[in-house]
């Protein structure tokens, strides 16, 4: 299974690819936590990308490419991915086909988790505090100011790819604001038809 998951920061892409994940034994690829990783690293792309991060800006595509790409290369991927949080642009979305095509590898969907924005926000806010109380560190993004900036990024730069993958015939849509379970459900729903 080759599955793209879309949607605006906390509608859940996170946790329906990790519970995917375990359903179709094939690895969640989260750019957000790929990054991460990179600048824990302290690697050259995480150098670069650290301040963009903090700041609630959007990694630039050639970055991220090159991060997902060479993510897509490894054993692992082989009988599929979901990728989470990626692509981000049209321009993303183009490159992705490309390297796929070039591998004779097809995505099974493209699916949008669609939210409400206020409900975006007190996920944000639930998420830190939870984080917080299991003495966890809480994301740098994950604060009111960089919600709003990451959420004005989507709208700006990542809702279009809505539209491209509609033009393309591939995108589905389900309802994030129901219950995680139904959600999943939805999602396998589509992937099984």
């Amino acid at each position: 299974m080759r599955l793209v998951l879309l949607g605006a920061p906390g509608a859940g892409k996170g946790t329906q690819s990790a519970i995917l994940a375990g359903k179709y034994a094939v690895p969640q690829l989260s750019t957000g936590d790929m990054l991460r990783a990179a600048v824990a690293a302290g690697t050259e792309t995480g150098k670069k990308a650290q301040n963009l991060i903090k700041n609630g800006a959007l990694v630039p595509d050639d970055i991220v490419n090159r991060i997902v790409f060479d993510r897509l290369d490894a054993y692992d991927c082989q009988k599929g991915f979901i990728l989470d949080g990626y692509p981000r642009t049209v321009a993303q979305a183009q490159a992705l086909q490309q390297v796929l095509s070039d591998k004779n590898i097809a995505l099974d969907a493209v699916i949008e988790i669609k939210a409400d924005e206020t409900a975006l926000l007190n996920r944000m806010k639930k998420r830190a505090a939870e984080t917080l109380a299991q003495g966890g560190m809480v994301r740098a993004d994950d604060n009111p100011e960089s919600f709003a900036k990451r959420l004005a990024e989507y709208k700006r730069k990542t809702l279009p790819l809505s539209e491209y993958y509609r033009e393309q015939r591939q995108l589905r849509e389900v309802d994030g604001m129901a219950d995680i379970a139904v959600v999943t459900a939805e999602i396998a729903a589509i992937l099984e038809a």
